[in-house]
């Protein structure tokens, strides 16, 4: 019987307040929206770290015949200064640092130079001489790159020290003020749905003002009182949820896995699963929006 009670004041509010239960709706899909954006931004990064960071190299160019850098002066390295950066990388100084060392002769390297620009111009003119030896290295831990360069840059012979990371941090980055825009955004909005659920269920208290006056004097619990009007906030910010994570769904599905992930096969995006584990903490985050809303409002119109 008080189910049934409870049940039936939530649906004359929704009834009654049935423009401002849209505009929750609409307000928490939004919000919960953003957040789901700047929480997928932030696995997708994760994501692409875990797999890049993984495969990136340092890259020490030796210097090439007529190298114009400023450490080469227009001369080749020679086998001494090649043979010194060899046994540096091998010491048992940068051991701890080091994972694995390739190094590219300029046979190697004129091989893979024809592999991509032998139908070119440039292909065809270009010869073993003209190119430089290299050295790839892999290290432990990425993110100590500035080790190598701050240990072969100027050396005898060493035209470039160069990280692969620089070549995908402009995206990270990209990716990264993506989801620090997504969350001002959320911010914004998320104070815009406590506000507008915290007056849907001020309107609605309002409006059914004797009702609780009458369930006050008879005995009703604060409780037994305050329940519709929670649980009115409570599906329409849930609605707002679902909203959000359908949405999220559509466009990880039709946006990312459909053409990103087509366009560019050389790295990995999220996937639906993603999508998942997002989705339970977004509802949960309507329901404290909420919660939190509806206790300020009731707080003063329910006389609690």
């Amino acid at each position: 019987m008080k189910l049934r009670f409870i049940l039936s004041e939530v649906g004359k509010g929704l009834t009654r307040n049935r423009a401002m239960s849209v505009a929750v709706v609409i307000v928490t899909f939004v919000s919960l929206l953003f957040v789901g954006v700047a929480g997928l931004a932030q696995m997708q990064v994760g994501k692409m770290k875990s797999e890049w960071y993984d495969k990136i190299e340092v890259s020490i160019y030796m210097c090439a015949s007529d190298d114009q850098a400023q450490s080469c002066g227009g001369t080749e390295a020679t086998d001494d200064q090649i043979s010194a950066v060899r046994d540096k990388l091998n010491s048992d100084d940068l051991k701890p640092y080091i994972k694995e060392v390739y190094e590219e002769s300029k046979d190697e390297a004129y091989q893979n130079f024809q592999k991509l620009y032998g139908d070119t111009a440039i292909g065809q003119w270009t010869t073993a001489d003209m190119l430089q030896v290299s050295f790839r290295v892999k290290l432990v831990n990425p993110e100590q790159y500035s080790i190598i360069k701050e240990e072969f840059s100027g050396t005898g012979g060493v035209s470039e020290v160069k990280d692969q990371r620089e070549v995908v941090e402009p995206l990270f980055k990209i990716i990264d003020r993506a989801k620090m825009l997504s969350l001002g955004l959320a911010g914004v909005m998320i104070i815009a749905a406590v506000l507008l659920i915290s007056t849907t269920i001020r309107l609605s208290a309002m409006s059914r003002e004797e009702e609780t006056s009458v369930m006050r004097l008879v005995g009703a619990s604060a409780l037994f009182i305050q329940a519709p009007f929670m649980i009115e906030g409570a599906l329409a910010a849930i609605i707002g949820a679902a909203l959000s994570v359908g949405s999220l769904y559509a466009g990880v599905h039709f946006l990312v896995q459909g053409w990103l992930a087509k366009a560019f096969p050389w790295t990995s995006f999220i996937g639906t699963r993603e999508v998942w584990i997002m989705a339970p903490l977004l509802v949960l985050a309507a329901l404290v929006l909420s919660l939190v809303a509806s206790a300020f409002s009731l707080a003063k119109y329910t006389k609690v």
